[in-house]
């Protein structure tokens, strides 16, 4: 478990590099925070000597949903260690959902950790909400341990409060209404924060061209539900070329969506930028 700077509980796991499979002590296990702490040994390993990939998953999500562990498992065989974890409100975390505004404190945490763990390059991927998450931690922590070398956001929206496609009008029943927040506790697993933002966090659109010289990456498919194609668009049209835009022919919303030759694609980008 990760502690964040406003005193949140993360889960977190890490894995080392598939391509990493000598004989290093962390070799076929998956290492959590509180292991780490207790002192396992995973600095000084072939495992911690490239890349990490830090995982930011989608709203509803966990680190232990099948999807988050099929891109983990993608990117390792890319050659990079994989940290996933869940954000505030999902999965085995503490706290209550803020839906992408205090979730760059749970994301800080742990890259900070993948650079504890001996990482000198920390390069961060999200989905959906996590890719909103990924886009303001990077603009906001530049110059600091949070730091990170490289970003890329996948299906992820360029402004806030958006209403436009029946699945964003959905989520924001859920977020905002009583009834709705019982439904993201006990249908979706999700416990969400009933305060509304105060103030209105920096939106992502706003945070892109903040990043740079960050190597930026925007992923978005042509059949996505909840956000259509302005918002990759707009989103690098923000970064004033310095972004690199992908959009994906056939590919519907998020990590759900994401097939192996993606991941893969994704895989080399986040390693080799």
């Amino acid at each position: 478990m990760l502690r964040t700077d406003d005193g949140v509980r993360i889960e977190a796991v890490y894995e080392p590099s598939a391509a990493s499979v000598t004989d290093t002590a962390v070799t076929g296990t998956a290492v959590t925070g509180t292991d780490a702490v207790a002192g396992t040994d995973v600095t000084g390993t072939d495992a911690v000597a490239g890349t990490a990939v830090v995982v930011a998953h989608g709203f509803t999500g966990s680190a232990d949903r099948p999807a988050v562990r099929r891109a983990a498992r993608a990117f390792a065989e890319r050659g990079a260690a994989v940290v996933t974890f869940s954000f505030r409100g999902h999965g085995g975390s503490g706290g209550r959902s803020t839906v992408g505004d205090r979730e760059v404190l749970d994301l800080s945490a742990a890259v900070r950790w993948a650079r504890e763990l001996g990482h000198a390059r920390v390069v961060t991927v999200g989905f959906s909400m996590g890719g909103s998450v990924v886009l303001r931690h990077a603009a906001l922590e530049r110059g600091t341990e949070g730091r990170v070398d490289a970003v890329a956001a996948v299906s992820a929206p360029a402004r806030w409060y958006y209403r436009g496609t029946a699945p964003m009008r959905r989520l924001h029943w859920v977020v905002t209404r009583p009834a709705g927040r019982l439904v993201g506790r006990y249908g979706l697993r999700t416990r969400i924060d009933r305060r509304a933002w105060d103030p209105v966090p920096l939106s992502p659109v706003e945070a892109v061209p903040l990043i740079a010289p960050v190597p930026l990456l925007i992923v978005h498919g042509d059949r996505d539900a909840y956000f259509p194609l302005d918002h990759p668009r707009t989103l690098a049209a923000a970064g004033g070329g310095a972004a690199e835009l992908w959009l994906e022919r056939g590919m519907g919303h998020a990590e759900n969506a994401a097939d192996e030759e993606l991941l893969a694609r994704l895989g080399d980008w986040l390693t080799r930028r």
